[in-house]
């Protein structure tokens, strides 16, 4: 095949050769580095089911060494696209390019991480919305997923999270107009004056909030904030359970640090900075795990012992690797009418801590409290006690899981998982609001997940 391929090229054409990666690169490897790579001709070659992703074949077609073996061959072009986007790009790209050109590719189904399409019609949006426009730029904050701790981070314990290939983004135009106007696709304009960034108790729960509380806290700290224009665009779901909000405030912190700043505040203070918005201006009293994995990205454990100086530690597991893969299910609910359902956790469980003189959970000895559950009972709800039991065990298990991944027993990791959900379904108890008793989308995903 290679030897045709490079009989052809010589004719003119422009061969493509595919075939699996271990032949392409391995088998073939002679043919390649002497009748393409060394008269240097137009050939490209397409190789598939590269590194592990052939899996169950096994070994014998696994070719790991094949970006190694090409690098050797002067003049060839390597090129290794993460999804189908970059894959169609790369098949243009190495027509254009004179040259031999490896083009890597795996077997599975991977998903999108770069769609242009996307990029280029938020780009046109924003110029119908904000024309003549000079000193643009464009942002990105992922959404994030809960792994392991849930409820804990308000508690100063421990999570285990990860940012997703889902994300927002914002194209961005600078100004010194003193006012910051954000237009979000399917939303009317916010526009936030800067020369008042007090709390606007009519605001409260709008994103016009989140921005004036960002702004005002980078004003506080020196941050001379000139203004911005932006037009958003989110497949971050509103209501998901996805963080939305943290990743829109992450996107708004990122922006203003990144050009008003130098990125002085950096991952870690953008955090805290969205969660000081969303408790102090919008309203709702959360932790800062959903905005820390977002700013921070990746795997990640985070020990929130001390707010001021999480312990984040970067989680190098890849569920493919192990035979599987993270899949979210749409319940079609939504979080976005449960902000009280929210507040009642922390609340309940920071009345628990009230009892030992304590400010979080975290504080409490766990045995000293289980030895004073009856008298618990006499100034806090058996619902309150359940929910801080299952901080005790959650705040453990986060670490517990951490370490399973760390140390590649991921049915040790899986296990581990499934005892989380079964203590938030008993003694949390937020797999569904109490004020919508027939709506419970997430028992009946369980149901079906667990039936097939």
């Amino acid at each position: 095949m290679m030897g045709v391929a490079a009989g052809l090229a010589v004719t003119g054409k422009i061969p493509f050769a595919s075939t699996f990666a271990m032949f392409a690169a391995g088998r073939a490897f002679e043919i390649v580095r002497n009748s393409i790579g060394y008269p240097h001709l137009n050939v490209k070659i397409g190789a598939t089911h590269a590194g592990i992703s052939v899996g169950e074949d096994g070994a014998t077609h696994q070719c790991n060494e094949d970006i190694a073996l090409m690098r050797t061959i002067p003049g060839m072009t390597i090129i290794n696209p993460a999804d189908d986007v970059e894959a169609k790009a790369a098949v243009e790209a190495a027509i254009l390019h004179n040259g031999p050109v490896y083009m890597r590719f795996g077997r599975l189904a991977a998903p999108i991480f770069n769609d242009k399409r996307r990029y280029e019609k938020a780009a046109e949006e924003f110029a119908r919305l904000y024309p003549n426009r000079e000193d643009i730029a464009v942002y990105s904050a992922p959404g994030r997923t809960e792994v392991g701790g849930n409820h804990t981070d308000h508690q100063h314990g421990c999570v285990l999270a990860a940012a997703i290939n889902l994300d927002i983004i914002a194209v961005v135009s600078f100004h010194n107009d003193g006012v910051i106007r954000i237009h979000s696709e399917g939303y009317p304009e916010d526009c936030v004056d800067l020369s008042d960034l007090s709390v606007h108790s009519a605001e409260k729960g709008t994103s016009a909030s989140l921005i004036r509380g960002i702004a005002s806290r980078f004003s506080e700290i020196g941050v001379n904030i000139g203004g911005f224009d932006a037009y958003t665009v989110s497949d971050v779901l509103g209501g998901s359970g996805l963080s939305s909000s943290a990743a829109f405030e992450v996107l708004i912190g990122t922006v203003i640090d990144s050009h008003y700043n130098s990125g002085k505040a950096g991952a870690v203070e953008i955090a805290k900075i969205g969660q000081y918005s969303e408790n102090e201006y919008f309203g709702k009293k959360s932790g800062l795990m959903d905005q820390m994995v977002s700013s921070v990205g990746g795997f990640v454990f985070i020990d929130f012992e001390s707010a001021v100086d999480p312990v984040i530690k970067k989680i190098e597991c890849g569920f493919e690797t192990s035979g599987y893969q993270l899949c979210i299910t749409d319940t079609k609910g939504s979080h976005a009418d449960l902000t009280d359902d929210y507040v009642s956790v922390p609340e309940e469980m920071n009345l628990v801590a009230k009892h030992f003189g304590k400010s979080c959970l975290r504080e409490v000895n766990f045995i000293e409290f289980y030895k004073a559950i009856p008298e618990l009972r006499k100034k806090c709800s058996d619902r309150a006690i359940l929910r801080s039991a299952h901080f005790f065990s959650e705040n453990e298990r986060a670490g517990l899981e951490a370490a399973a991944l760390s140390k590649g027993s991921f049915d040790e990791f899986l296990s581990l998982v499934k005892e989380s959900g079964d203590s938030s379904a008993k003694w949390l108890q937020n797999l569904y609001s109490c004020s919508k008793p027939q709506e419970q989308g997430i028992p009946l995903a369980l149901l079906i997940s667990e039936k097939y």
